[in-house]
């Protein structure tokens, strides 16, 4: 299409879009204007974090806004019957999604082993959920053995499974009711020199709740606006990565997945007990501050070479937990993060053979772990090959003139996890670029001292990995 034509085109669209902008909030359907011409290099950016409002920078940009489910806020101790109700309505939506991730443990461990495990013993922080669904919307946009290669890796037998499931586990991890804040959301950025597949593009809408940003790529303005979106979606937590992100002239389209976790632990640390304690670091003694509490129906599990206890989050049956791994003596976290049977446990919800209750008294630091990881490496790995090379790739469902490659050529992951006495604040996002010990006795009193390096692990309402991470310095 000539560019004046395309111009044309644009201005059409946007006159309709104006038009409709009073409709009433749903997700709305993207143009069908859009046709793919031709690309050099795809860029796939797809990102966790919280779904705020757009910030004006990027509502210059936008052409679609998704819209998401309503939550009934979590009920105050003096909320009535009809206000308790309404919540629970609305939890009871997001449970009929429940156990939408259940097969999914072999991709969890797949990718925990070779994104987390490594023996450079330094802090690191990965999201399972947050690169399953970054994959799941690579796969919507590429095809023939591309696609095939990340189905394999997901576990699903075709594009439409995956597409049901996808769309279920987001729903079964989203939750906003203030209690817990568990949110997924996505976007695509667009080159405004290109038009695109309609179908492609109004199926990740739909599945994935994308909103959709168009702009001329490589520009400061259009960058800023990617930016600013990263920062409103990770809560600012990951500012330092995010104001980095740029998308160059040649990139064709840029995809955005979501996810931002806080929630405050069930039952609180006490401020008045944190005390200073001595961490046992790869590099010698470190000083810190511990956070203390007994907990007279804590939970302890127990494997070959670790032993684990887990603090609840938020309310009644609805939370979700903190997993807190500690290897025996001489085992490496990263050793754990290659044994099958930890791998298992880590996975597992919960569901453990080897598990006792009783009063157990926990000693756990405060941390602030952030961790920025290259994924490519890590999917040539998994088996994912045909899409990075320019020879192999095929992203026809994208591109309607595919005459010309499209790749992809980098991929990047960077998540930050926070805890404190209150609770946990957590956000990760990922940016890919197209061109043991011994079971106690019933009744025994447990010690849970976490002074050397451990893992840790954060499930969503849904039960599902969250966030996993090694600690070996505080």
């Amino acid at each position: 299409m000539k560019a004046d034509k395309l111009q044309d085109a644009i201005g059409m669209v946007d006159g309709d879009l104006i038009a409709r902008a009073d409709m009433p909030p749903d997700r709305r359907r993207l143009p069908r204007w859009w046709r793919s011409a031709v690309a050099a290099m795809l860029a796939v950016v797809l990102l966790l974090g919280s779904l705020w409002n757009i910030p004006p920078l990027q509502g210059s940009y936008a052409i679609a806004e998704a819209s998401y489910p309503v939550m009934a806020p979590y009920p105050a101790k003096d909320s009535t019957h009809e206000e308790y109700d309404a919540w629970r309505s609305s939890i009871d939506e997001r449970q009929q999604y429940a156990g939408a991730g259940k097969d999914l443990d072999s991709f969890f461990s797949a990718t925990m082993s070779t994104f987390l495990a490594d023996e450079e013993q330094e802090n690191r922080v990965y999201s399972p959920l947050n690169v399953y669904m970054a994959l799941a919307m690579l796969a919507e946009v590429t095809e023939g053995e591309s696609r095939a290669e990340i189905l394999a890796l997901l576990g699903s037998e075709s594009i439409e499974a995956l597409r049901t499931q996808a769309n279920a586990v987001w729903n079964a991890n989203y939750r906003n009711d203030g209690a817990v804040t568990s949110l997924l959301g996505s976007s695509v950025w667009l080159n405004k020199d290109l038009v695109y597949e309609a179908d492609t593009l109004n199926r990740l809408a739909d599945t994935y709740y994308a909103s959709s940003f168009q702009g001329e790529m490589g520009s400061a303005g259009y960058n800023k606006a990617l930016s600013a979106w990263l920062n409103e979606q990770t809560g600012g937590l990951l500012a330092e990565h995010a104001n980095s992100v740029e998308l160059s002239q040649e990139t064709v389209m840029a995809l955005a997945t979501t996810v931002y976790y806080r929630a405050k632990w069930t039952v609180g640390f006490q401020n008045t007990r944190t005390a200073k304690r001595t961490f046992y670091t790869p590099g010698g003694e470190l000083l810190c501050d511990f956070m203390n509490q007994t907990l007279h129906d804590g939970d302890y599990y127990w494997g070959e070479h670790f032993t684990a206890t887990r603090k609840r989050l938020a309310d009644g049956g609805y939370q979700g937990y903190m997993y807190l791994i500690l290897p025996d003596e001489g085992v490496d976290p990263a050793a754990l993060l290659t044994d099958s049977e930890a791998l298992r446990f880590m996975t597992a919800s919960g569901e453990w053979e080897n598990h006792s209750g009783g009063k157990l008294n926990l000693s756990l630091p405060k941390f602030d772990v952030a961790a920025n990881t290259d994924l490519l490496a890590g999917l040539r790995s998994l088996g994912v090959e045909a899409c990075l090379d320019p020879a192999t790739s095929d992203f026809s469902p994208l591109l309607a003139d595919d005459s010309m490659p499209v790749w992809l050529d980098k991929a990047e992951h960077a998540a930050r996890v926070i805890i404190d006495e209150d609770g946990i604040e957590a956000a990760a996002y990922t940016v890919m670029h197209e061109a043991g010990g011994a079971p106690p006795t019933p009744g025994e009193e447990i010690d849970f001292i976490l002074d050397r390096p451990f893992i840790f692990v954060i499930t969503g309402p849904d039960g599902l990995p969250l966030f996993v991470g090694t600690v070996y310095t505080p």
